[in-house]
């Protein structure tokens, strides 16, 4: 068997925004299709790079445009039932109150928004999510990009 004809994983991925308030507390939504806290994103579509997946899946869930920056973190999140799943995290920076202002719930699939401390969100999230989270957070501080598996650090500072 060569190479070309060996199996290779089919992961899905996924795409969301790290942001921010003023008081460097990060932006959690309250999604209405479960019942756990995540952050802004959703899957990437066929043709659409994880950056073009995050851009649109901010604009439809939040109803807003804020500039989109450079990517914190790339989490290879294997998962048994549903499949391997590759996840990227964006950094959207600050939301001013004139951009909160704005965010609307049009595609209702979500219903709030609040920010929390970095050092609540293990109360606030699942596991992986809060460890994805926290990584990133850390990696945006630090002005680097870090790869990750199930949400914990194989490359880079972040610890």
């Amino acid at each position: 068997m060569s190479d070309h004809d060996a199996p290779s994983a089919l992961a899905r991925a996924a795409a969301g925004a790290l942001f921010f308030d003023e008081g460097d507390r990060v932006m959690l939504v309250r999604p209405t299709y479960k019942p756990d806290m995540d952050i802004p994103g959703g899957f990437v579509e066929p043709g659409e790079t994880p950056y073009q997946a995050c851009v649109r899946e901010v604009r439809e869930e939040l109803g807003i445009r804020p500039p989109i920056g450079r990517l914190l973190v790339a989490d290879w999140a294997p998962h048994p039932a549903k499949g391997d799943l590759i996840l990227f995290v964006f950094d959207g920076d600050v939301l001013g109150p004139e951009t909160l202002a704005r965010i609307t719930f049009a595609d209702h699939e979500l219903s709030a928004y609040d920010f929390h401390p970095v050092d609540e969100l293990d109360e606030m999230l699942i596991d992986r999510l809060a460890r994805r989270v926290k990584a990133a957070a850390l990696a945006r501080d630090l002005g680097e990009t870090v790869y990750l598996e199930h949400g914990r650090p194989i490359l880079g500072k972040v610890v």
